[in-house]
């Protein structure tokens, strides 16, 4: 419809421009005519115009009524058309819509499955996980409660054990022999030894000073565990109870001052033992309680001439004893080094002659090499001039002069 349209269009352009040409042509031709011709002619001309006109606009009537049916008739057609395209375009996009919508339920539900099932695989897995998780940390509290009542039970054997005093003054010392074995050598020491014959007193360790003598002196060391006191002790402090506190430190000062003097009394007896003996205490927790009471240790010392060593001192003190026994084995060897020193010089004098004559030997050696090279290049020089033939006799008697008659050399 649209191209019929269009043709129309150029038809009726057509017919005007031709129009206008054929008014144009004749006005030209009349422009050289007579004024009345011309007036008749463009008269007659108009009036063929307006009949030609007229012809013209009844055919253009014609064809517009003619293009007004057909562009009507092409466009209910086109209506039509369209109206039943878009219906066939909406139907087919509906069902389009519909298999769409289906297809993507479909795989809607393929996915959600998928989800499922692989959230329900992770959530199974991660709850035998958790589960197994929860089995071996309840297995292992299982077996640290068993641990703990293990460890309950002894400590309260360890209590049991402690609140005999023999018991824990067997520890006590079972520990000062371990610590004397490391330090000290091998027989430095006695267990149990008896100090005084006359009271039978028995010390639990002495050890034999490093000084010269057929009967050293022996240094005392006794093992002393107050363990009521300390455990009251530390369990005023556990409880932050200022007054408990004070009167355990108390207890525990008297008891350890009592321990004190009867070392002093029993185990100090020059010359028989040195000046003064040890209280080993057998924990360092022990040790430092007693060494917080203010000017007890010095005390001790000075007044009882008793030495208050833990287990981090202990070894110090053996080691300076250890050091003693070095330095006299160092003394009792001086004879022995100065012997050997003395048997040295001795050797180094008669070395020293046997080198002067070997030093004499070497110079005669030396002039005898020196007169023998001389000759020898007399006699290398004498049998180069034996090639001379005027010189042979002279060269043979010189050469006798050189080497002398036989027999001497």
């Amino acid at each position: 419809m649209g191209s019929d349209l269009l043709v129309l269009l150029a038809a009726i352009a057509a017919v005007v421009a031709a129009v206008c040409s054929l008014l144009s042509f004749r006005m030209l031709a009349l422009g050289g005519s007579r004024d009345d011709e011309r007036d008749r002619e463009r008269r007659s001309d108009r009036a063929q115009m307006r009949a030609q006109l007229a012809e013209v606009e009844r055919v253009l009537a014609d064809r517009l009524a003619q293009g007004r049916v057909e562009v009507s008739d092409r466009l209910g057609q086109m209506a039509a058309v369209l109206q039943r395209e878009q219906g066939e375009a909406r139907l087919a996009l509906a069902n389009g819509l519909r298999e769409m919508a289906a297809h993507n339920a479909d795989r809607l539900g393929a996915i959600q499955r998928s989800v499922n099932e692989q959230l329900h695989a992770a959530v199974e897995k991660q709850m035998q996980t958790s589960f197994q998780r929860v089995l071996e940390q309840f297995a292992a509290v299982q077996k640290a409660m068993g641990e703990v009542s293990t460890m309950t039970a002894q400590i309260g054997d360890l209590k049991r054990l402690f609140s005999n005093v023999k018991t824990r003054g067997g520890w006590g010392e079972a520990q000062l022999r371990t610590i004397l074995d490391d330090v000290l050598p091998a027989g430095s020491y006695e267990h149990n030894r008896k100090l005084n014959e006359a009271s039978g007193e028995v010390v639990e360790f002495a050890v034999r000073m490093p000084v010269r003598g057929a009967r050293p002196p022996l240094l005392a060391i006794d093992s002393k565990f107050p363990t009521e006191s300390y455990e009251r002790l530390l369990a005023a402090v556990e409880a932050v109870d200022a007054d408990a506190e004070r009167t355990a430190r108390r207890a525990l000062e008297a008891v350890v001052r009592l321990e004190a003097r009867k070392i002093a009394g029993k185990y100090i007896l020059p010359p028989v033992t040195v000046e003064f003996a040890v209280l080993y205490l057998p924990t360092d927790g022990l040790y430092a309680e007693v060494a917080r009471i203010p000017g007890l240790i010095d005390e001790l010392g000075r007044v009882h001439r008793v030495l208050v060593m833990g287990p981090s001192l202990m070894p110090a003190l053996l080691r300076t004893v250890h050091l003693g026994y070095v330095t006299l084995a160092l003394e009792e060897k001086t004879d022995l080094i100065s012997q050997l020193l003395g048997a040295t010089r001795q050797e180094m004098v008669k070395m020293d002659g046997v080198l002067e004559k070997l030093g004499r030997n070497a110079q005669a050696m030396s002039s005898s090499i020196e007169e023998a090279r001389r000759r020898t290049r007399v006699v290398a020089r004498r049998l180069r001039e034996v090639d001379a033939p005027d010189a042979a006799g002279g060269a043979v008697e010189e050469l006798g002069l050189v080497l002398g008659p036989p027999g001497i050399e």
